[in-house]
């Protein structure tokens, strides 16, 4: 079939089950790549039931199904809502919906091969009940985006490269997209390469601990700009340790989430700085060095050697790009790399926006058969149309 211009709504909720973003983008078909628009973006925290309940979800070593079956209703009404709203905003007569791309929130993701019941298997879960999307919206949405690459022989993650490639690929520049959500990943592109040169994968924690930490010791959701983070100090014994974990080291396709870095991690990484210090803010500190560490470190021992010693723009989105403390602690550390850092504000999209952008780029290749996957980032044995369309 032939492709066709479209209006359509991202929607994403991220590792850090902290809200929802909506992204609207006019996507067109061109001659090598299609052409993106951004017209409009919200961003909602979720309601604090929500959020518990999401956070019960993710961190339970078990629960009902009766629990799961009504937060997968849930979030879909919470997407509706947040899609409305969004429309509401930005004069919805001139941005009529022909697709929604809905990422769903992860409730699990198992990127690796693992024995249950009597078989080996990877899988993943993003909920979100579809269906509720799009009879309340009347528009047809494209969801489960993970599966199939997952059974193509892919990590299902990360699946936001191919939007980095159409936006950011540039012929002349290196380009590193860093998004730092709960979980920091990263999309590298050396200059004039194409999508098989493409090296993506999953750095390590972004927010996520430095978020638990400042919810444990502040009862704050979040460090706001790093500032508590700024007022204390790195505690190096409890950075060295926390670098020995073999996550670090496992060579690219990789993705985590929270099986690797969420409460019991937290936990653990918490106690750890109390042997050392009793002020939250050195914890918090330590916290925030961890994912500047792993990112750079990333970046210097995967990708350096990549990128034909071109220069390199590193370009960070994401809740993390936020936090002043962060940036400047990754700044310094990819000064000796040659790498300008910046933020994707400065190339015209929004730091909240480019998730959500992304489903929205993956539901228009789905819907006009396209592949969405790009297997050098994933380890997909192929290139697959992702997802499942639900018609309204």
């Amino acid at each position: 079939m032939n492709a066709k211009a479209m209006t359509v709504a991202g929607i994403m909720s991220g590792t850090s089950a902290d809200g929802i973003d909506v992204a609207v983008v006019r996507i067109a078909p061109g001659r090598l790549r299609p052409s993106l628009k951004l017209i409009a973006h919200e961003g909602f925290r979720f309601p604090a039931a929500l959020r518990r309940a999401v956070l019960a979800a993710m961190n339970a070593e078990s629960t009902s199904t009766a629990e799961l079956g009504r937060l997968n209703w849930r979030l879909g009404i919470a997407y509706v809502e947040a899609v409305e709203a969004t429309l509401a905003r930005h004069s919805p007569r001139q941005m009529k919906l022909d697709l929604i791309g809905c990422h769903g929130q992860t409730l699990y993701h198992q990127p690796r091969a693992e024995m249950h019941a009597g078989r080996k298997f990877a899988c993943t879960w993003q909920a979100g009940e579809a269906q509720v999307i799009a009879a309340e919206l009347g528009v047809p949405v494209v969801s489960n985006f993970r599966p199939l690459d997952m059974l193509a022989g892919g990590q299902g993650a990360p699946l936001v490269p191919l939007l980095d490639y159409v936006l950011f690929a540039d012929g002349k520049r290196g380009r590193v997209l860093q998004n730092i959500g709960g979980i920091a990943n990263l999309t590298a592109m050396p200059a004039g390469g194409g999508l098989e040169e493409v090296i993506a994968f999953d750095t390590g924690p972004g927010n996520m601990v430095i978020d638990a930490l400042a919810q444990e010791l502040f009862g704050k959701a979040f460090d706001r700009n790093g500032k508590l983070a700024a007022e204390g100090k790195v505690i190096e014994p409890v950075l060295a340790r926390a670098l020995r974990n073999p996550y670090f080291k496992l060579k690219p396709p990789r993705s985590a989430g929270r099986e690797q870095f969420g409460r019991a991690y937290a936990a653990d990484f918490l106690d750890q700085c109390r042997k050392h210090s009793t002020r939250g803010e050195d914890a918090l500190a330590t916290a925030t060095a961890l994912t500047a560490e792993t990112i750079a470190g990333g970046y210097k021992q995967f990708v350096q050697p990549a990128m034909k010693a071109c220069a390199v723009d590193f370009i960070v989105s994401g809740g993390g790009a936020k936090n002043g403390t962060l940036l400047s602690m990754l700044k310094q550390r990819l000064k000796p790399l040659d790498c300008r850092l910046s933020a994707s504000r400065e190339f015209g999209l929004p730091v909240e926006a480019k998730e959500a952008a992304a489903f929205a780029l993956l539901a228009w290749q789905t819907w006009n058969h396209l592949p969405g996957n790009v297997p050098a980032a994933t380890g997909a044995k192929r290139p697959v149309v992702l997802g499942q369309i639900t018609y309204a």
